[in-house]
């Protein structure tokens, strides 16, 4: 089974922001790069993540003003990583029990990446068709060294 690294996003295309952006530049900011999270930063390090939803739940829902509410504001502090060189295996059990679909990876203290539920799907259909595959050949094995009847 590979690495976490292996299936996430490279640290270049984690998008990222300071605790004191704004929501609406938040929002402005997932809009442009087509994402739909962003890992706060400070001193270099991640210590929350902002989703399109932390944003509506706790945002607008919440009346409030997108314009003075910061990332800090609507951040999930508590952030959950998971270890660039951590098997697949263990990032999932990790999202399950955190109950997040996306992840920041780090390497040390810093961002090697992030990983989504999407990642580990593609991953899944890849192995899960190679699987099939391999089936298909034993199949044939099988039925070319077995009598008619």
């Amino acid at each position: 089974m590979p690495t976490v690294d292996e299936i996430a996003r490279d640290a270049e295309d984690v998008v990222t922001s300071p605790s004191d952006e704004t929501v609406r530049e938040l929002a402005e900011t997932m809009r442009d790069e087509n994402v739909g999270s962003v890992v706060v930063i400070e001193d270099g390090e991640p210590v929350g993540i902002v989703t399109d939803r932390d944003i509506t739940v706790r945002g607008v829902a919440k009346e409030n003003d997108p314009d003075n509410t910061t990332a800090g504001d609507v951040m999930t502090g508590d952030l959950v990583v998971v270890n660039a060189h951590d098997e697949i295996t263990e990032l999932i059990e990790t999202l399950d029990a955190a109950g997040v679909r996306r992840m920041p990876v780090v390497d040390g203290d810093e961002i090697a990446g992030i990983v989504t539920l999407d990642d580990i799907a593609v991953l899944l259909a890849v192995e899960l068709d190679g699987i099939a595959e391999e089936m298909t050949s034993l199949s044939n094995v099988i039925r070319s060294g077995s009598p008619p009847y």
